[in-house]
């Protein structure tokens, strides 16, 4: 009996030991436990680990994300002394206790013919991401298979303007019955992600750092062209919101800025809508419903509807800050094109190459075929470089109407031209 209760006391004082040095630590070294949290680019994978004193590694692991959730994986250390490296600058750091969740983005963007929208619901196939892509309701009724092709990675489209966003109904009560625009779709694209919680919003077109990712484009072309040493002296591309035409002209164009040789670079835009050739150099909006910051190029603006008819995704009321202020300072042409000629023009390259060209590459096939032409009348010779930036395979119901006939122009009147820039925001030093 008394050896029992001498152990019975042994335990005791060693839960009092125990407690006692867990205050004397909790008061004079105020971080006992402390978690690094990282997120692993490599992995793709948040890592995690919790130290004792900085020293005695407790725990570590990693969280895992996929569609609706998140998986946890614990790996528990052994308790042995272990060297601390201390923790990187770009990791966050606190003490003791601290919650925190892993949540899984949706992410919005827009898209006209659907070829940026139809890439985002590639890439959110392949990251277990959830995606929505608000396509330009006249794009989305005449290229059904394309639009298709977005919902087989698993993307939900919408036609915009629609009623699921507030400045969708606001766009629809102001132009009932409307095609919509690139301006629409980024306005609902942005206002779901801004809404809900998780939501981060894509921008496919128009901003600079999406020049930057098309520059690939030009890359390759010339780095192509220097393969075989050829040098063009017209470089031609179609311009909707820019970012396709800015990726091709840009090595060029920075030769061009260097004075290391001298290039004609001609951008094409529909004459239904004409930002280049008949809008203004000013501060505007760059989305219908206003919801986006003012930047500075050229713009109809952003009230602009685009007529219905016209059958390519250009449907963009303003024009890339870059090659606005290329086209201002003369450093790039531009001109307008109507779309049955566009579409003749799409023919006779089909029939000569064997490929069906998409509607907004005929826009620069057009260009290319009248500057060969005036080569042909004054016998100069030149390269001409144009951008083929997709095929028409997925337009058949465009290229329906023109094969039978029905296909028309329209061309904006001054007064409705007068009617999109009385919109364009008045202040001091924006003046046009």
């Amino acid at each position: 009996m008394q050896s029992a209760h001498i152990v019975g006391m042994g335990r005791l004082f060693f839960y009092f030991l125990i407690t006692a040095l867990g205050v004397i630590g909790l008061l004079f070294f105020p971080i006992v436990v402390e978690a690094d949290v990282h997120y692993d680019m490599n992995r793709r994978k948040f890592g995690f680990a919790l130290y004792a004193y900085k020293a005695w590694k407790l725990v570590g692991g990693y969280v895992t994300t996929y569609r609706g959730g998140f998986a946890l994986h614990v790996s528990p250390e052994k308790a042995i002394l272990k060297p601390y490296s201390g923790m990187n600058e770009d990791r966050k750091r606190f003490s003791f206790v601290r919650a925190f969740r892993v949540i899984s983005f949706v992410l919005t963007t827009e898209t006209g013919a659907g070829q940026w929208g139809t890439a985002l619901a590639m890439a959110c196939a392949y990251l277990d991401l959830d995606c929505i892509v608000y396509q330009v309701k006249c794009s989305y009724e005449q290229k059904p298979f394309r639009r298709e092709v977005i919902r087989t990675y698993g993307a939900q489209v919408i036609p915009s303007p629609s009623d699921t966003t507030s400045v969708g109904r606001k766009i629809l009560q102001e132009f009932p019955g409307t095609g919509g625009s690139l301006g629409c779709a980024i306005s609902e694209a942005v206002e779901t992600a801004v809404s809900r919680e998780g939501y981060r919003y894509v921008l496919g077109s128009v901003l600079s750092q999406v020049l930057l990712h098309q520059s690939i484009i030009g890359l390759e072309a010339k780095l192509a062209m220097d393969k075989y040493n050829i040098v063009p002296d017209i470089i031609i591309g179609c311009a909707g919101g820019g970012s396709n035409l800015g990726g091709l002209i840009s090595p060029f164009m920075g030769e061009k800025l260097r004075g290391e040789r001298d290039y004609r670079f001609i951008a094409v835009e529909p004459a239904s809508c004409p930002s280049l050739t008949r809008g203004v150099f000013a501060y505007d909006y760059c989305d219908t419903g206003k919801v986006c910051p003012l930047q500075k190029m050229y713009t109809l603006g952003s009230g602009f509807m685009p007529s219905a008819n016209h059958a390519g995704g250009l449907r963009y009321h303003g024009m890339s800050a870059i090659l606005s202020q290329l086209y201002h300072d003369g450093y790039m042409e531009a001109r307008s094109v109507e779309q049955t000629e566009v579409f003749q023009a799409a023919q006779l390259f089909a029939r000569t190459e064997g490929t069906l060209p998409a509607p907004e590459s005929s826009h620069a096939i057009k260009a290319a075929i009248d500057e060969a032409l005036r080569c042909k009348e004054t016998g100069e010779e030149k390269t001409i470089l144009f951008g083929l930036t997709g095929t028409g395979y997925f337009d058949m119901k465009a290229y329906e109407s023109f094969n039978n006939g029905t296909m028309t122009d329209y061309i904006p009147t001054d007064e409705e031209i007068k009617k999109g820039t009385d919109g364009i925001p008045r202040f001091e030093g924006n003046k046009f």
